[in-house]
């Protein structure tokens, strides 16, 4: 039977628009017939997967999503640089083996791209300077769908492109067997990912993120403000330079992770150790890394002020069921906590034990620790 780590985690935010909808609005839901604040669970993955706590402990092991990575092969091939310094420096980087004909390079790259999902087809036009190829040049170099490269895969390639640079020949099938089922990138094996051409080497995700949601009503709110020309002397003009209006909101959000522990070994080759520090980079970014929107105009990063995890074989379970009637009392954040135990409890009466052990961090009354939590989660 898998193993199960599951997180309950209390963050709240000052006025904030964290997530934004189509129009600029923070994202919201309704909920027990009320509107609650919410943050996707896309939103929530990209922080942390960009966060700095990822890229630290998880260094080597962090996989590149991207459409555009025949773009950079055929940049690579050109200038006769790696791929993997390439992307790093954004097109620029040392020569490792001498460059290769423009036509032959965008061939090359059409077809390793090829290997990881459907290049785009750009409509050839007489006229040179038709629209479409003077905004996306690159275009037909370009995949259809997202795709995400682990790191073995970035490797593979590039040792290809240095073979096909120093043979002049064109790949064999042989040489485009660059995918990999198993592989060492912990993002891929936490969140998944999905090659509809090539479905035996998806791997299915280790871990599943709730989207966050206020435990309590919100209404959202409209801030209308101005800029300040500092050259306009009042002369001519002196009303504002710029005048705009931001939506925002602020509140208590619950958030659900659960991590299937056995699955992740599984993704990771059982490679134990880059387990133990996937673990513990996923729940330490958890509690400390917010979406990024609109941090400028409102500081609005914060620290989880509550969390539970939970070890065992059971089958999982959030406990959103505890704010399906709003909360209003004035200490919101103790009020959800103990909503958040009676009902892990209530729970456990009428199901029996819902997990093996748990571990609580409590920044309200100050018992606890992260360090133990993450302790708790690799043990």
């Amino acid at each position: 039977m898998s193993e199960f780590i599951q997180l309950h985690i209390l963050a709240s935010y000052p006025p904030s628009n964290l997530n934004r909808d189509d129009l600029g609005r923070p994202k919201t839901a309704v909920m027990g017939g009320t509107q609650r604040l919410r943050v996707s669970s896309q939103s929530l993955k990209r922080a942390w997967r960009e966060s700095d706590i990822f890229k630290e402990a998880l260094s080597g092991h962090i996989g590149i999503r991207t459409k555009e990575i025949g773009v950079y092969v055929y940049k690579a091939l050109t200038a006769g640089c790696s791929l993997a310094d390439t992307i790093k420096n954004n097109g620029e980087a040392d020569k490792r083996f001498s460059p290769i004909s423009e036509s032959k390079a965008k061939k090359y790259a059409q077809e390793i791209a090829g290997v990881f999902g459907k290049v785009k087809t750009v409509k050839k036009s007489k006229d040179e300077d038709a629209e479409e190829v003077k905004n996306e040049p690159f275009g037909d170099l370009k995949l259809e769908q997202l795709a995400h490269f682990s790191q073995e895969e970035i490797i593979l390639i590039d040792s290809l492109l240095e073979k096909l640079a120093k043979s002049g020949e064109t790949p064999t099938k042989d040489d485009l067997l660059l995918l990999r089922e198993k592989h060492t990138a912990a993002d891929i094996a936490m969140f998944g990912r999905m090659l509809a051409s090539s479905p035996m080497y998806n791997t299915e995700a280790a871990v599943q993120v709730s989207h966050a949601i206020t435990v309590h009503k919100v209404a959202v709110e409209d801030d209308y403000f101005t800029a300040v020309d500092d050259l306009n002397n009042g002369e001519d003009n002196a009303g504002a330079a710029h005048i705009g209006e931001l939506e925002f909101a602020s509140g208590l959000f619950y958030n659900y992770v659960c991590i299937n522990r056995t699955l992740l070994a599984d993704n990771l080759g059982g490679n134990e150790d880059l387990v133990n520090k996937t673990l513990q980079a996923l729940v330490e970014a958890a509690a400390k890394v917010a979406p990024t929107g609109k941090q400028n105009s409102f500081a609005s990063r914060a620290y989880a002020s509550y969390i539970m995890a939970e070890k065992g074989i059971q089958q999982p379970r959030s406990l959103s069921v505890a704010f399906l009637k709003a909360l209003n009392g004035k200490d919101l954040l103790d009020e959800s906590i103990s909503a958040l135990k009676d009902t892990n409890e209530k729970m456990e009466k009428v199901y029996g034990k819902c997990s093996e052990s748990n571990c609580e961090m409590n920044a309200h009354t100050g018992e606890g620790s992260l360090s133990k939590v993450l302790d708790f989660v690799k043990a």
